[in-house]
């Protein structure tokens, strides 16, 4: 076990307070460093084994809240909501809500790279709650401020007939009009330094239509909003005498 310097003591000691926890005996300080410590500042001594656990942790916890907070859904409901709340995109949101970016300890030109911020962040909160997972070997550490957050977007998935998954929905909407699964465009964005989200442009196209156009951070994401797009736009006409897809 390393010792750890007392000012970084101190550092974990507040972000455990950040997380709405008391400091518990039970906790493992150094898993926790090693938690929110990234490559960059030891090649051996960081966070990469510690996502393994901690990926598995937090389905197990979501999987809990959902079991408890919606005793009468049904199983592929469940596995629609939790796909959302384990996404990176989710647990970067929920990292950056709690501050880990002033916790965790980075070195070298990743300290400056911003496109690979987000990603940090959702990596150091697997291994945040592997650590925590370990150090009480169940998810009593990992619920509490993994809960807050859960509650408000598995409603919101929950009141999305697309469950927030806009691809597979327009998928079925497709195949089950024209019995045909609409393709994708996605080109690279020359100059996006007004929008570091916007890296990616994409189209989805059926018929030799465009149903509908998005942008994001990555490929899947931008893909996930053109698909958004059109799954609005064709949910809103399907009740129209003319579908927009058979309009010549």
């Amino acid at each position: 076990m390393v010792a750890l310097h007392p000012r970084r003591q101190d550092a974990l000691h507040q972000f455990m307070l950040k997380l709405g926890l008391e400091p518990d005996s039970r906790l493992n300080w150094d898993l926790l460093d090693t938690a929110l410590t990234h490559p960059t500042i030891s090649p051996t001594r960081n966070y990469e084994r510690l996502e393994f656990i901690g990926d598995a942790a937090i389905r197990l916890a979501s999987a809990e809240f959902l079991w408890e907070s919606y005793p009468e859904a049904k199983v592929g409901d469940y596995a629609a909501i939790r796909s959302v709340l384990v996404s990176d995109r989710t647990l970067a949101d929920i990292a950056e809500s709690y501050g880990f970016q002033r916790y965790l300890l980075v070195g070298g030109s990743a300290s400056g790279d911003k496109a690979g911020y987000r990603s940090r962040l959702a990596d150091a909160l697997e291994a945040v709650a592997a650590a925590l997972y370990l150090s009480s070997h169940d998810t009593s550490l990992v619920r509490p401020w993994l809960d807050k957050p859960f509650r408000p977007l598995a409603e919101e998935v929950r009141q999305d007939p697309a469950r927030q998954n806009y691809k597979a929905a327009l998928q079925e909407w497709t195949q089950g009009h024209y019995r045909q699964l609409p393709t994708y465009r996605v080109v690279e964005q020359v100059t996006r330094e007004h929008n570091s989200d916007c890296r990616f442009s994409a189209e989805v196209w059926l018929n030799d239509r465009c149903l509908g156009r998005g942008l994001g951070r990555s490929i899947k994401a931008a893909e996930q909003a053109a698909a958004r797009e059109a799954f609005v736009a064709l949910s809103q006409e399907q009740q129209s005498p003319k579908s927009p897809v058979s309009q010549s």
